[in-house]
Parts: C-alpha cells; sequence; structure tokens
C-alpha cells in the first residue's frame, strides 16, 4: 500500500510540473546610472528612518510606489556601464557607491566589479572609511595589503576562481592580473561612501623638498616644477631604451642613478597616470 501511495504522489507531481508551461525569460535591459544621485542622496539624509528613506525615494507626489524603469533606475546598479578611464590599458572598474546609488544611503555597504585585462594592476591605494573583502570570479589575480605602522610586512595573496581575501580598512593594497587572460573580480566594502586614495598619485602631489626627504636623497634631488608631468616626461625619456615585455615583471627601468631604482608598475603608472595600467 506505501508503494501505491508513494506512486501516486510521484505521478501527480510530474503531471502537475509537466503540463506548466516554462516561463518566457528575457534578458534585462540596460540601468543607466542617476545622473543626480548625490543630491538624491543628500534629500535621504534628513529622513529619520529607514522606511522614510524608502518611501522619499521609491514614491511619487501621491505617496503611490514608481513603477518601470522609474523604479528600476533607483533599485538596480548596472554595473556594464563601466568604462576604462582615459588613456587607461589595463582595465576599469566601477564602484556603487551613495554618490552613484542613493538607495544605499545610511546601509553601510558599497561594492564594485572591475575587469583587469592581461598583465593589468589595480594600482595601490586605500579605502579610509571601509573594509574590503575581494572574490575572484575569472581569471587569476595577485593581491597584497600593507597595514600601519608596527605591522611591518605585506600580506600577499595569489587568487583563482571563486577564491576571495580581504583588505582591512586604511591598508594599502592593490590587485594584479599575472596572466596573459582577462580576469574579473567583485568587491564589498562596509560603508556606502568607502572612499579611495592612490598612493602614487597622492605622494606625488606633496612639494619637491618633501618628497626628496622621505625618500632620503639628501644629494640627489628630484626637482619637479611642473608636478606629476614634469616628472612623467623625464621617465618617459628613459623607458624610451627599455625593450617591450610581455609582462610587467620582467624588466626593471633603468634610472640615472642606482640610488633612484623604482619598480616598473609604479614608473609606467606615473608615465600615464591612469588608475589602472597594462604594463605591455
Amino acid at each position: 500500500m506505501l508503494k501505491l501511495i508513494l506512486f501516486i504522489n510521484a505521478l501527480v507531481f510530474t503531471t502537475l510540473t509537466s503540463v506548466k508551461a516554462a516561463p518566457t525569460v528575457t534578458t534585462p535591459g540596460p540601468v543607466p546610472i542617476i545622473s543626480n544621485a548625490a543630491a538624491i542622496a543628500g534629500g535621504l539624509i534628513t529622513q529619520p528612518s529607514s522606511n522614510d528613506r524608502l518611501e522619499k525615494l521609491l514614491t511619487d507626489a501621491n505617496g503611490n510606489l514608481l513603477t518601470g524603469d522609474a523604479l528600476r533606475q533607483l533599485t538596480v546598479f548596472d554595473f556594464n556601464n563601466q568604462k576604462p578611464a582615459d588613456g587607461a590599458r589595463g582595465g576599469s572598474i566601477l564602484l556603487a557607491t551613495v554618490d552613484n546609488f542613493p538607495i544605499l544611503q545610511d546601509l553601510g555597504i558599497s561594492g564594485a566589479i572591475s575587469f583587469i585585462e592581461p598583465c593589468g594592476l589595480n594600482i595601490p591605494h586605500l579605502h579610509p572609511r571601509a573594509d574590503e573583502v575581494l572574490i575572484t570570479i575569472e581569471g587569476i589575480l595577485d593581491t597584497g595589503f600593507v597595514m600601519e605602522n608596527g605591522f611591518n610586512t605585506e600580506i600577499e595573496t595569489q587568487l583563482g576562481k571563486y577564491q576571495g581575501t580581504v583588505f582591512p580598512m586604511g591598508s594599502i593594497h592593490y590587485q594584479q592580473n599575472p596572466t596573459c587572460d582577462p580576469a574579473v573580480f567583485v568587491a564589498a566594502l562596509n560603508n556606502e561612501d568607502p572612499g579611495r586614495s592612490d598612493i602614487a598619485t597622492s605622494f606625488w602631489m606633496l612639494q619637491s623638498e618633501v618628497i626628496n626627504a622621505a625618500l632620503g636623497f639628501p644629494t640627489v634631488k628630484i626637482s619637479m616644477p611642473g608636478g606629476l608631468t614634469s616628472l612623467s616626461i623625464w621617465l618617459q625619456e628613459w623607458i624610451a631604451v627599455c625593450e617591450h615585455a610581455d609582462c610587467w615583471q620582467a624588466i626593471p627601468l633603468p634610472l640615472p642613478t642606482p640610488d633612484l631604482q623604482l619598480c616598473t608598475p609604479i614608473m609606467i603608472y606615473l608615465i600615464s597616470n591612469t588608475s589602472i595600467l597594462r604594463f605591455t
């Protein structure tokens, strides 16, 4: 009897599922980034509760929930909108923050997707207001981070597909694609306004005297009256003597004096002055 009951139940289930038509699903269309997102987010700050913020953001003047594209643009962030920075050859990155996705206001989260080309580098940077967890979803990435004074070593990792790591708040960190195939990562941060400071860019904004002293050049000085631009021209004269290399690790660039040897990634970054580079 038990076997008969189980057979009948299985038959009924099979009959019900077989007559149900398969749903028709189309690929969702693109969603533009909100042009006045920062202004919208600013208007949400004064709302006393989460419900009040959502009501102000997602309803019309009559209190009715928005529909269609109007609702979709405020609740969906399309990372397909990203494109490389001007002059960048190493890939692209797009970070969803309260500045471009106002629904994040007061949620304490943000996220990014990055496409890194072969030998591309997401240059050393830090987030002053957020910890980060990063997951590689395609390819291989070499990563590293350095903490504050007192923990005087770099923490290096290599990530394969679906492997992740963390970068603590304020740590200087980077991601580099060491292969000849593209790589992709997803990152989540625990602040809707994590901030980003690119280390090389920020450092070379300082006065020449401060840079010289910090790098320990009491006799051999770097004079940069034109700032980063003049330094870039100076470096280009030296990079011209280097032959093409498949990957950035291959050649240390020669410089005027042994005291000024710098690593290739920083050199090429200073020349192109971009956020993500390709070292080929």
